[in-house]
C-alpha cells in the first residue's frame, strides 16, 4: 500500500511534515479491495479441494471433535466453541451447522432441524442438538495426519485442512458467493461417488450426475461435467391420480412445497393453467405434506391432465433450471474445474492419506517390535543383574549398552540412549513374571501385522479400493439414488398454455385483440399465442396477441398460429392485378418472422384474394367458379378440385385457375385429406409420441385411429394419438396402434384362486382415456406377460417334487380361446408352478401386409403448374372454408 503521495505537486504553504503525510486514496482502494476480495474467496465463500470444506464448516467440525464424548451437544454450545476459531458472528455459524445437519451425512441430529422440502426453518440453537456421526468420525479426522496452524487470536490451534478420506465436497454440494466469482456444486449420490472412486483407481471410465435429497427427475444432457457453462433441468414427480386430480410426490431441488403451491396458484390466476375454482371447505391446490411430499391439484372440468402436467412444467416451479459452477480453492487460488477432476483429486488425496496412515502404523509397529526385542534380550540375557554392581547411573547405561552390542546389527535402526532408559524403567515384578513364550507370540503377531502393512504399502491401490468397499458396506445402506435421470422433452408454452383470453376482430378497421369485446368473436386463445391474419389484398402476417393490435384493413381470416404445423394447409385463389389472371394454390405456413408481411399473390398492385380456406388436416374441397357475363369464355361456370394441386411453397405462384374475369367463387363440397395419415413413433425414454423418427415406429395414423396401451397393473386404455399425451415408460407393458380385430393374450396370477391363468380377448369398449382392468380388481393379482402376437408361446416350469421339475411349452392361441375381456381364462396348471416365461412367438402362416411408408406429398417449391398423383380419399371431413364471394 502506498503511504506517501509522491506524484502530487507540493503545496509550498503547507508544513513539510504535513505534505509528506498525504495519502493516495486510489491506491488505498485498489489494495484494500484486492485484499478484501482475496479474504472472502479464500476464507469464507469457496471450499478447499483438499477436504471440500469452507473455513466455517472446517472449524465447526474441529470444534465438535474437541467436544466429542459420544453424547449430543446443544448447537448453542457448538456455536460458542466454534467462535474460538471463527472470527465472525454466531448467525453464520448457526446457519452453516443447520445446513450441514440437514444433509444427513457427517452429523447426527436431534430436535427440529427444519425441512428443506417445505422450507421450514430449524428451531433455535438452544433447543436442537448435534454430534458427529460415525461416518464423520471415520473419514474426517486423524490427529497424526492433520496439518495445524494457530487460530486467529493465537490462543488455540486449528487444522489447515482436515484429512478427509472421501469426496465429501461432491456428496454434500456447496453454494457460495464471493467477490467477483461464485461457486455452485451439486450434491451427488453417496454410493455412486464411492463406485466412481473405485473405477478411477482401477483405471476404468466413470460418469457422475447430481442426486438431490428432494428426489424428482433430472435431465443431465447439458450437465457438462459440472463446469460453469453447463445446465441441468430438474422436474417434480407428478402423478395422475385420476382424470380430475394430479398429485406432486417429489419436488425439484431448490424449491419448497410452499413455493411450488404459490407458483401454481399464480399461474392459474394468470390463466396459464386451468384448475378447479376454490370451493367452501376445499382448495384447488392442497399441500398435504407430512412425512412424504403430497401436493394435490384439482383440475377444472374438461381439462386434459396430460396438457396440465406439461403446463405445470412450463409455467410453474415444477421445473427449474440450475447452472452448476464448480469453483474450488487449489493451492491458495480459485479454479474452475469439472466434477470428474474434483473426484480424482479427492480420491488421490484419500490414497495419499491412507499411505501416510500406513507409514505411521508401520513405524509404530517397528518401534513396538524393537522395544519387545530389547526387553527380551535385557531379561533373557540377565543384563539387569549386571547393573547391580554399577555405582553410577552412567555406568548403568554403559553396562546395558555393552550387553546389547552383539545384537545391534539385527535392529532396523541404531539403539539410542532413550531406548536404554526405557529398559531401566522396567519393574522387578514384570521381570520376574516375564513369559518368553507369550512374548514370542506377541512379537509374531506384531510381525504378521507389520507384514500386512508392508504388503498394503506395496499394493496401495488395492488397499484404497478395499477401503472404499468397506465404506460402501458400512454406510451405503439406504443411500440409493433419489433423483431419477431421464431426458426431458422441450415443452412449447404456446401448446400447453390454457386458453384464458377471447380473440376478437374488427375486419374493416383492421384491429385484432382480446380487448375488442364489442367486435366479432373469433375463438379462445392464450395471452402468449401468435395470431395469423390474412387480408383481402393478399397480404398475411403473424403477430403476438395483445389487447389491441393493428394488422391492416379488410381482414379476410384470423386464427391462432401454430409454428411448424405442416398439416394445416391453406387453399387459396387470387387475382393477379397486373395480368388479370386468376391463380389457385395450396400451401402451408410453418414458420415466419413475426410482424413481417408476406404475399399470397405475386405482390402486384390491385391483386386480391378471391377464395380462401384453412384446413387442419390438409383437406382439399371442390369450389364452383362463376365468370362474368361479359367474358368471352365458352364455359362460364365450372368446378375446380383443389385436390388436383400439389401443396407447394407459400411463395409459389400456383396454377392458373382461369384467364377470364371472375364474378364469384363459391364452396361446393368438402374433400378428404390429401396428406394421408401421420407416421408416429413412441420415444421410450421421454414417454411421448413424435413425428420425428425418434424411438419405436407405431404406424400410420388417420382420423379415427387409436392407440392401445397395456399397463403393468393389468389394465388397458385406448387413447387418441395427440402428441401431448403422456405414457410413463415404467408403467407400460405394451403400446401400439389399436387394431380392433387383433386379440390380446395375457398370462397373469389371480390372487383369490392363487393360480395362474391365460386368456385371450378382444377390446370391446370404445371409451377413450379410461382404464379397464382385464385381470380383476383383487389385490395381489399381477401380470406375467402380455402379447398381441398371432401365435404367442409360453414355457411353464412345474414342480413335481422337491428334486424334479417338469417343463411344458404351450402355443397360447391353441391353449385358450378368444373370449370377452372380463373372462377369467384357462388355468395354466393344477400343479405348483415355479416359473412362467414368454417364448418367441411362431410366425403367422399368412404374412401381414407390409407397411410401405408413403413418399412425402408436399411438393418442392416451384412456380410451374403441376398436378400431383391422386391420393385415395380418406373419410370425408368438414373443411374450414372462409371468405366466399
Amino acid at each position: 500500500m502506498s503511504e506517501i503521495n509522491d506524484t502530487l505537486p507540493e503545496d509550498q504553504n503547507l508544513p513539510e511534515h504535513t505534505r509528506h503525510d498525504q495519502l493516495v486514496v486510489s491506491d488505498m482502494y485498489q489494495n484494500w479491495f484486492l485484499e478484501y476480495a482475496s479474504y472472502v474467496i479464500l476464507e469464507r465463500a469457496v471450499p478447499n479441494i483438499e477436504d471440500g470444506l469452507k473455513p466455517v464448516q472446517r472449524r465447526i467440525l474441529h470444534a465438535l471433535k474437541e467436544m466429542d464424548d459420544g453424547r449430543f451437544n446443544k448447537v448453542a454450545n457448538v456455536i460458542g466453541a466454534t467462535m474460538q476459531f471463527h472470527p465472525h458472528g454466531d448467525a453464520s455459524i448457526n446457519e452453516a451447522i443447520v445446513n450441514m445437519g440437514q444433509k444427513d451425512l457427517v452429523f447426527d441430529t436431534q430436535g427440529s432441524w427444519g425441512d428443506i422440502r417445505t422450507g421450514d426453518g430449524a428451531a433455535a440453537a438452544r433447543y436442537i442438538e448435534v454430534r458427529l456421526s460415525k461416518f464423520g468420525n471415520d473419514v474426517i479426522f486423524n490427529e497424526d495426519t492433520t496439518e495445524w496452524q494457530m487460530s486467529y487470536d493465537g490462543r488455540k490451534r486449528e487444522p489447515v485442512t482436515l484429512p478427509v478420506k472421501f469426496p465429501l465436497l461432491l456428496a454434500m454440494g456447496v453454494e457460495g458467493i464471493a467477490v467477483g466469482l461464485s461457486t455452485k456444486i451439486m450434491p451427488h449420490n453417496f454410493v455412486e461417488l464411492i463406485e466412481a472412486s473405485m473405477a478411477y483407481l482401477k483405471g476404468l471410465p466413470f460418469t457422475l450426475y447430481p442426486d438431490f435429497p428432494t428426489g424428482g427427475f433430472v435431465d443431465v444432457t447439458n450437465y457438462n461435467d459440472g463446469l460453469r457453462s453447463g445446465k441441468i433441468r430438474v422436474r417434480a414427480k407428478i402423478e395422475e391420480l385420476d382424470k380430475k386430480t394430479l398429485v406432486i410426490r417429489e419436488i425439484p431441488f431448490g424449491t419448497t412445497t410452499t413455493s411450488i403451491k404459490d407458483s401454481i396458484i399464480k399461474a392459474s390466476e394468470e390463466g396459464k393453467i386451468k384448475i378447479k375454482k376454490p370451493e367452501k371447505g376445499m382448495q384447488a391446490v392442497e399441500d398435504l405434506t407430512a412425512r412424504d411430499v403430497e401436493i394435490v391439484i384439482h383440475l377444472a372440468p374438461g381439462v386434459s391432465p396430460d396438457i396440465t402436467i406439461d403446463a405445470l412444467y412450463a409455467f410453474t416451479e415444477c421445473e427449474v433450471s440450475i447452472s452448476p459452477n464448480a469453483c474450488v480453492i487449489i493451492d491458495e487460488k480459485p479454479h474452475f474445474v469439472t466434477v470428474s477432476q474434483i473426484l480424482k483429486t479427492c480420491t488421490d488425496q484419500t490414497v495419499h492419506l491412507l499411505k501416510r496412515e500406513l507409514e505411521i502404523k508401520r513405524f509404530e509397529l517397528k518401534e513396538k517390535l524393537l522395544y519387545s526385542s530389547l526387553e527380551k534380550i535385557f531379561i533373557e540375557n540377565r543384563i539387569y543383574r549386571d547393573i547391580e554392581e554399577c555405582e553410577t547411573f552412567e555406568a548403568v547405561i554403559q553396562t546395558i549398552d555393552a550387553g546389547l552390542t552383539p545384537y545391534k546389527n539385527d535392529f532396523y535402526r541404531e539403539i539410542v540412549e532413550e531406548d536404554i532408559l526405557r529398559l531401566t524403567e522396567l519393574r522387578i515384578k514384570r521381570i520376574s513374571k516375564y513369559d518368553a513364550f507369550k512374548a514370542d507370540e506377541a512379537m509374531k503377531r506384531l510381525e504378521a501385522e507389520l507384514a500386512e502393512v508392508e504388503d498394503n504399502l506395496v499394493h496401495l491401490t488395492r488397499y484404497a479400493i478395499n477401503y472404499f468397499k468397506e465404506l460402501l458396506k458400512k454406510y451405503g445402506k439406504d443411500r440409493g439414488r433419489r433423483t431419477e435421470i431421464r431426458s426431458f422433452n422441450t415443452i412449447a408454452a404456446t401448446v400447453v398454455a390454457a386458453a384464458n383470453q377471447k380473440l376478437y376482430v374488427n375486419r374493416e378497421e383492421g384491429f385484432i385483440g382480446y380487448g375488442l369485446k364489442k367486435d366479432e368473436y373469433v375463438m379462445d386463445c392464450s395471452d402468449i399465442d401468435d395470431i395469423i391474419v390474412f387480408r383481402r389484398d393478399g397480404k398475411y402476417k403473424v403477430v403476438r396477441v395483445a389487447d389491441k393490435v393493428f394488422v391492416g384493413k379488410d381482414i379476410f381470416y384470423v386464427s391462432v398460429f401454430k409454428k411448424n404445423d405442416e398439416r394445416k394447409i391453406y387453399n387459396v385463389s387470387y387475382l393477379d392485378g397486373k395480368s388479370g389472371v386468376s391463380y389457385a394454390k395450396r400451401f402451408a405456413v410453418t414458420g415466419i418472422t413475426r410482424d413481417k408481411e408476406y404475399d399470397v399473390s405475386l405482390g402486384t398492385n390491385k391483386s386480391k384474394m378471391t377464395y380462401f380456406s384453412a384446413n387442419d388436416n390438409g383437406e382439399a374441397e371442390i369450389i364452383t367458379v362463376s365468370l362474368t357475363a361479359q367474358s368471352t369464355a365458352r364455359i362460364k361456370i365450372f368446378d375446380f378440385d383443389f385436390s388436383k394441386l400439389a401443396v407447394k411453397n407459400r411463395s409459389a405462384m400456383g396454377n392458373v385457375l382461369t384467364k377470364y374475369p371472375v364474378r364469384k367463387i363459391a364452396f361446393k363440397s368438402a374433400g378428404a385429406s390429401t396428406l394421408g395419415g401421420v407416421d408416429l413413433w413412441y420415444d421410450e425414454v421421454l414417454g411421448r409420441l413424435n413425428r420425428d423418427d425418434r424411438g419405436r415406429y407405431l404406424g400410420n395414423f388417420d382420423n379415427g385411429d387409436l392407440i392401445l396401451v397395456l399397463y403393468k397393473e393389468g389394465t388397458y386404455e385406448l387413447t387418441s394419438f395427440d402428441l401431448t399425451n403422456r405414457y410413463e415408460p415404467k408403467e407400460l407393458v405394451l403400446l401400439e396402434k389399436f387394431v380392433p380385430e387383433k386379440p390380446i393374450t395375457a398370462v397373469y396370477y389371480e390372487s383369490v384362486q392363487k393360480n395362474y391363468f391365460a386368456k385371450r380377448f378382444k377390446i370391446e369398449t370404445t371409451t377413450t382415456d379410461k382404464k379397464f382392468s382385464f385381470i380383476g380388481e383383487n389385490k395381489g393379482s399381477k401380470i406375467v406377460f402380455v402379447s398381441t402376437d398371432v401365435h404367442p408361446r409360453m414355457e411353464v416350469v412345474i414342480e413335481k417334487s422337491k428334486t424334479e421339475n417338469q417343463v411344458e411349452q404351450h402355443t397360447l392361441d391353441e391353449f385358450v380361446e378368444v373370449r370377452g375381456w372380463k373372462a377369467l381364462g384357462n388355468r395354466v396348471s393344477a400343479l405348483k408352478i415355479k416359473e412362467i416365461k414368454q417364448l418367441e412367438s411362431i410366425q403367422a402362416e399368412i404374412a401381414e401386409p407390409e407397411i410401405v411408408e408413403n413418399e412425402p406429398e408436399i411438393a418442392a417449391p416451384s412456380d410451374e403448374d403441376e398436378t400431383p398423383p391422386q391420393t385415395p380419399p380418406a373419410a370425408p371431413d368438414e373443411t374450414g372454408q372462409l371468405g366466399l364471394f
